[in-house]
Parts: C-alpha cells; structure tokens; sequence
C-alpha cells in the first residue's frame, strides 16, 4: 500500500507521518509539503497512492482544490482529510473525500479510516453483475454474458437506465430505432428481443430479472449488482469510479450521462 501525507506545517506533517507509520507499519509512505508536489509526483513521477491523508487549510492549493484534481489524475486514490476547522466538512463530502479526521491526530483515528475504506466487492455468485460506467457490459459469474442479438443487450440496457420502471413497447420502439416507430413490424421486433431476452437469461437461472406485466416490462434492481445503481444509494466506491462515461455505446443514455456528470459537481 502506498500512503502520501501531505501538510504545509513541518511539525503537523511529522505528526501526520509518525501515526500513519504506526497505524500502516508496512505501508510505503511520502510526505508532502505542498500538495502541487504530490500531484507532480502522479502526473510525472507516476506513483499512485492508494489513500492521501491531506490537511485541508494550505497555501497554494488547498486539500479541497487537490482533492478536486486527484480525482482526474488518479481516479482511484482515497484522499482522507485531516483538520482543526470542522466547518470544511460538508465540503470535503462534496469533493467526494472518503474520510474526515479531526485534530488533534492519533494513530488510532488514523487506522479507523484505513479500516474504513472501501475493500475490492465480493463476487456476487447470485446476481448478474452490470456495469454502466463507460461502455454497458453484463457479467456472470465473472464471465461476460452472452447475447444472441446486439439489441437484446441494449434492451437490458435501457431497462436497468430505468431502474425497475415498467415500459410499454411503445417506448422501447422509440428508444432503440427512433423513428422507425411507424414500422408495422416494430413492436414485433421488440416481442421477439424481449422473448431472446428472457431466453438468455433463463439458461443462467435469472429469468426472474424481467417483470412482464401485460403490457409493461420491467426489472429488478435488487437482482442486479450495478455500479450505476450503487452510485445512486452512496456507494462512495462507485462514486468515485464514474468517470463522466455512462453506456456510451448508446445514444438515448445521453441524458442519464448528463444528469450523473451534474450530480458529480454538485
């Protein structure tokens, strides 16, 4: 594990260093005093830490403004923030910080956000696995699945972007061929992407996915393990893999993508 410690004062940066190395005795540390140099040390030196503990009020580029662009230099990195002045909370969750320490510091407040930090997700052996960030891909049991038809998987696709609402095959019709909704052979296109559809996922077991009702098709969310859906209940580890990219092998994800992006500046 490689840790950055990043303070403009020599004598807190000390403190910051001494419990980091107690709290993580075998991680590899790097002590900062300014955060443009940890920042130059990911761009060009390219190291990748996996958790920044940073203090919040500095010169310069303050934690917040580093935090901000960490998250495009190293997406991944977890940055923990570490300060004497409480009323930088709220800011520090909108910049998606995974932790918040409160001086006076101490190895045991240190270890307790190590502790906390997102650990990689179990495989899930009972639930089709989505992924939503960049290009849409199904997975199961670790493996991708396998559609007969390009546009069964969008199907699924434009399901799981309405999370569990019902939709009529009108609006399939428009969503998938756009003005091809005049055809009198649309909707039995969309009948037969839905019956290859359930076909699929029948022969994994997880035919109980799709809720047909009528004339309405759904989903069920539960029965997913889904990056987007996660990052809709909190999920800081899903939050911070978005990347600005959601189904981009899809046109009417457009608005979705648009929506999440906003979501992240705010």
């Amino acid at each position: 594990m490689m840790i950055f410690a990043i303070d403009d004062e020599p004598k807190a940066l000390r403190v910051l260093c001494r419990c980091v190395e107690e709290a993580a005795p075998g991680a590899e540390l790097r002590a900062f005093d300014k955060a443009a140099d940890a920042l130059d040390a990911i761009r060009t030196g390219g190291l990748s830490p996996d958790i920044v503990f940073s203090d919040i009020e500095m010169p310069g580029a303050s934690g917040l403004e580093f935090a901000v662009a960490l998250k495009t230099a190293s997406p991944d990195t977890r940055v923990v923030f570490v300060t004497a002045f409480s009323q930088y909370a709220l800011d520090a969750f909108r910049v998606r910080a995974q932790g918040y320490i409160m001086k006076p510091l101490t190895p045991e407040l240190v270890r307790e956000e190590l502790d906390a930090l997102p650990t990689a997700p179990k495989p899930q052996t009972n639930r089709l696995r989505v992924q939503c960030f960049g290009s849409f891909e199904v997975f199961w049991q670790g493996e991708p699945l396998k559609f007969a038809r390009r546009q069964t998987k969008e199907l699924l696709a434009y399901l799981i972007d309405r999370k569990g609402a019902a939709c009529t095959s009108e609006e399939l019709v428009s969503a998938l061929w756009g003005d091809s909704s005049g055809r009198k052979d649309a909707k039995h296109g969309i009948r037969n992407l839905i019956g290859d559809l359930r076909e699929t996922l029948k022969q994994i077991g997880m035919e109980d996915v799709l809720i047909r009702r009528g004339a309405h098709i759904a989903i069920r969310p539960e029965l997913l393990d889904c990056d987007y859906y996660r990052m809709l209940a909190g999920d800081m580890a899903a939050v911070n893999a978005f990347r600005g990219e959601y189904m981009s092998n899809y046109s009417w994800a457009e608005l979705t993508a648009g929506a999440l992006y906003f979501h992240e500046l705010t």
